[in-house]
C-alpha cells in the first residue's frame, strides 16, 4: 500500500502548552494533550466556520476566532485513548498561500522557523498536487518559495 504525500513528508508542528496544531493545503490539526482517564463526556467542544471553543472538564484550553476562516459542519473532533483529542478543521481556502500563522488570531503563532517550514510544506503540497506523478516527499523548496520562482531539489 502506498503512502500519501502527507504521510511521506512529514508534518511541521506548531508546539503550545496544550499539545500542537499543523496544517495541510486543505486542513488544520489540533492535538490536545488531556489528563489520562478523560471521557469524552469530559469535552466540550463548538467549532464554528470562524470560531474555536475547547472545554475539558470545565476548564477551557482556549477560545477564539481561528486565524482563517473553516467548513464548520466538515470539523470533527475525537478522543483516543483518552488521553489525547484530535480536532480537524476543513480550511475554506485551499490554496497553498493559506499558510496559517497562527491557530487563533494574535494566539498560537508559529514561529519564523515554524512559519517558513510550514510554508515551504504547503508549496511542495501544491506541486505534488499539479504533478501526481512526481515524488515530491524527499524535496526541499530554495529561493523564493513564496512565489512562482519556488524550486525544489530532491534530497534522494
Amino acid at each position: 500500500m502506498s503512502l500519501n504525500f502527507d504521510e511521506r513528508s512529514g508534518e511541521v508542528p506548531c508546539k503550545t502548552e496544550w499539545g500542537s496544531w499543523y496544517q495541510t493545503m486543505e486542513e488544520v490539526f489540533i492535538e490536545v494533550n488531556v489528563p489520562p482517564g478523560t471521557s469524552a463526556k469530559d469535552v466540550k467542544c463548538n467549532i464554528g466556520s470562524k470560531q474555536i471553543e475547547l472545554h475539558v472538564k470545565s476548564q477551557q484550553i482556549f477560545k477564539g476566532k481561528l486565524f482563517g476562516s473553516t467548513v464548520s459542519d466538515e470539523a470533527m473532533w475525537t478522543l483516543e485513548d483518552k488521553k489525547l483529542i484530535r480536532i480537524v478543521l476543513m480550511k475554506t481556502n485551499r490554496e497553498a498561500g493559506n499558510c496559517w500563522q497562527s491557530l487563533l488570531e494574535g494566539e498560537y503563532a508559529a514561529d519564523p522557523w515554524v512559519q517558513d517550514q510550514m510554508q515551504r510544506k504547503l508549496t511542495l503540497e501544491r506541486f505534488q498536487k499539479e504533478n501526481p506523478g512526481f515524488d515530491f516527499s524527499g524535496a526541499e523548496i530554495s529561493g523564493n518559495f513564496h512565489g512562482v520562482s519556488a524550486k525544489f531539489c530532491s534530497t534522494t
